[in-house]
């Protein structure tokens, strides 16, 4: 598979999208302790300092998790359609559009959600979308095809 173009530029995207989910949770936790308010009690015990509340954080901390469930509910389908795309013969031309389209929207999104952007959020949000539309599309056509 090291062979297959398409594969080769999925698993970039994959490698960006895990790096990026990381760097989102990096920036939740520098907040709670920034903030020293975790979001449990035995979390506030163990990392925070004297005086440290286990509650909601309404500030940075709060806006990457929320970042990370839409993660959650978007990267993972990404990450089967793309291999699915892939071992379907994608072309590497369009794999390398569809993925890349894909990754930096969820990059843009992100930074977006975090610093309280819309509506360039929700335009990130639909591109990505979009590209994973065009892939869905791309690959009903090869399936098609035999």
């Amino acid at each position: 598979m090291r062979g297959n173009p398409a594969f080769v530029i999925w698993c970039a995207a994959v490698v960006v999208l895990l790096v990026k989910m990381h760097l989102n949770s990096l920036g939740q936790l520098l907040s709670r302790m920034r903030t020293q308010v975790w979001g449990s009690p035995e979390d506030a015990q163990r990392f925070g300092k004297p005086g440290a509340t286990a509650g909601v954080d309404t500030g940075l901390g709060d806006r990457a998790a929320r970042c990370w469930r839409n993660d959650l509910e978007n990267i993972p389908m990404f990450l089967i359609l793309g291999l699915a795309y892939v071992l379907a013969g994608a072309p590497a031309t369009w794999a390398g559009a569809a993925f890349g389209a894909f990754t930096l929207a969820r990059i843009g999104h992100t930074v977006f959600y975090l610093r309280a952007m819309q509506p360039w959020r929700t335009i990130a949000y639909h591109l990505g979308n979009a590209a994973q539309v065009v892939v869905i599309a791309h690959l009903v056509v090869l399936l098609s095809q035999g």
